[in-house]
């Protein structure tokens, strides 16, 4: 699986770049239900920053930005796993493929990341050229 196709699927909540539990699942080739038990089981593993249960509000809202009913049928509100909780989701499995995918998620995350860097970069050196335009004008 490409990092370009992991990328498409880290979203951001709460101010933090997750993946949802479902995404990260089929990445290590895991049934939804599978990858929860697991952590479950780890809980201890786990910590907020790690991975964190979305609110009935922002399951909602995803379900209205994405506007498909593929969510239907889940008993639990989704598990949103960070770069951290990726990463441990893949050693508390400890499967080849888990291990394995493991590396292209930690890609996909550090590629976000340089793109959100670089985009910022750009940000700031467009407002100089404003300020530098419209100083000219005055």
């Amino acid at each position: 699986m490409p990092v370009h196709d992991i990328t498409r699927a880290i979203l951001i909540l709460r101010g933090r770049r997750v993946i949802l539990d479902r995404d990260l699942a089929a990445i290590y080739g895991l049934t939804t239900g599978r990858l929860n038990e697991q952590v479950r089981r780890n809980r201890e593993r786990f910590p907020e920053d790690f991975m964190f249960q979305l609110t009935a509000s922002e399951l909602e809202n995803l379900r209205s930005q994405f506007a498909i009913s593929s969510w239907g049928g889940r008993r639990y509100r989704p598990f949103a796993f960070t770069e951290h909780g990726a990463i441990q989701a893949a050693n508390v499995l400890n499967s080849r493929r888990a291990i394995a995918m493991g590396v292209y998620v930690v890609r996909a995350f550090v590629q976000l990341r340089e793109i959100f860097a670089s985009n910022k970069d750009l940000a700031g050196k467009l407002v100089a050229l404003e300020r530098s335009l419209l100083a000219l004008d005055l």
